[in-house]
């Protein structure tokens, strides 16, 4: 992978990791769910499948120059 495409992932992987911890105070007292709701889960594989299409797309630019 190329140097755009790992700033490409790793900007996706930071903006899942704070969209994730974002939250009020009452809800960090509140117990921890189980897991994801699948809304969540289609959420974030939309934002990875679109920094893996990003980071294609700015790998093949970049051959072509």
């Amino acid at each position: 992978m190329t140097r755009a495409g790992r700033l490409v992932v790793a900007l996706a992987v930071g903006a899942l990791l704070l969209s994730a911890c974002g939250g009020s105070g009452a809800a960090e007292n509140a117990p921890a769910s189980p897991g994801p709701a699948s809304t969540d889960v289609a959420r974030l594989q939309k934002l990875v499948d679109g920094a893996e299409s990003a980071a294609s797309s700015a790998e093949s630019d970049m051959a072509h120059d």
